[in-house]
């Protein structure tokens, strides 16, 4: 499986879809769009460098494929409140509380990176409102001491020093695909995160432990670039094992925004485990 070619076309035209803020039962104000339909549905979960308008060349694919997709930005990212300050909540409690306020009952969830430990959260704790779930690229907040230890063992206390480009973006994207790095970079900065708007660090519902990943039974897949700093691909494979359900794919070359840096892979990838996971 090799990655996409270099640099990447533009984003396809986005389908039509509805967007603004959602006040949920618990306060929090979250932005979200939603292309509707009847179709199963998707929810795209954003990593820390992203937010809602990270999934331009998601969007389009699924939704042409016959799914509803949906896209929003967790709490204190672009567009959405940062919600009670005497209560963050939990990013998986957020995602049931909107899925509640758009009658939506099942998904299939999709988060990469920071994105990908709020869709792991939500498998364990609502499996009944789970069809399958994606985590892409992410250190999934697992708590065990050996995972914890290798994991920090891969990145330094000098790597969070690093400019965000070249923490999460390969070399290869760097070197190949100037304007796809550009773009990245102006949706990250849409955040506007600084000495005066930090992020909000929100709980989990579930304990992210291996007794409770391993006991995991709705279909899920991991994911990892070979290029990915956060992740690298012998750590996935040394955990996948430890998972039930679970599927591994390594795409090569690859940093850590997998569905950034190789949609066409990353979008294929997925409808093919969705047709599995759903029977479709």
């Amino acid at each position: 499986m090799l990655a996409d070619a270099l640099p990447l076309p533009p984003p396809p035209i986005q389908v039509k879809q509805y967007e603004g803020v959602h006040r949920l039962a618990n306060g929090a104000a979250l932005y979200a769009w939603d292309t509707s339909g009847d179709g199963e549905v998707v929810v795209f979960i954003h990593p820390h460098s992203g937010n809602h308008r990270s999934w331009s060349r998601q969007q389009p694919v699924f939704a042409k494929a016959g799914y509803r997709v949906i896209g929003y930005s967790r709490r204190g990212y672009f567009g959405s409140e940062i919600g009670p300050v005497n209560d963050h909540g939990t990013e998986a409690g957020d995602l049931a509380l909107l899925l509640d306020s758009l009658g939506i009952q099942r998904v299939h969830v999709v988060g990469s990176a920071a994105g990908g430990s709020c869709a792991l959260d939500f498998t364990l704790a609502f499996p009944e409102r789970t069809i399958s779930s994606v985590v892409a690229s992410s250190l999934m907040s697992i708590e065990e001491d050996d995972y914890k230890i290798a994991s920090e063992r891969a990145r330094p206390s000098w790597f969070n020093e690093l400019p965000v480009e070249a923490r999460e973006i390969s070399a290869s994207f760097r070197a190949l695909d100037p304007d796809g790095v550009k773009e990245f970079l102006e949706i990250y900065h849409l955040n506007n995160f600084g000495p005066k708007k930090q992020r909000v660090i929100q709980g989990r519902i579930a304990q992210i432990n291996w007794k409770n990943l391993a006991s995991n039974q709705v279909p899920m897949l991991l994911m990892t670039g070979g290029a990915d700093l956060y992740l690298p691909p012998a750590l996935l494979r040394h955990i996948i094992p430890r998972i039930g359900s679970a599927e591994s794919v390594i795409v090569p070359d690859v940093g850590h925004p997998l569905f950034w840096e190789s949609p066409n892979i990353f979008n294929s990838t997925l409808l093919e485990f969705f047709a599995r996971s759903s029977g479709k």
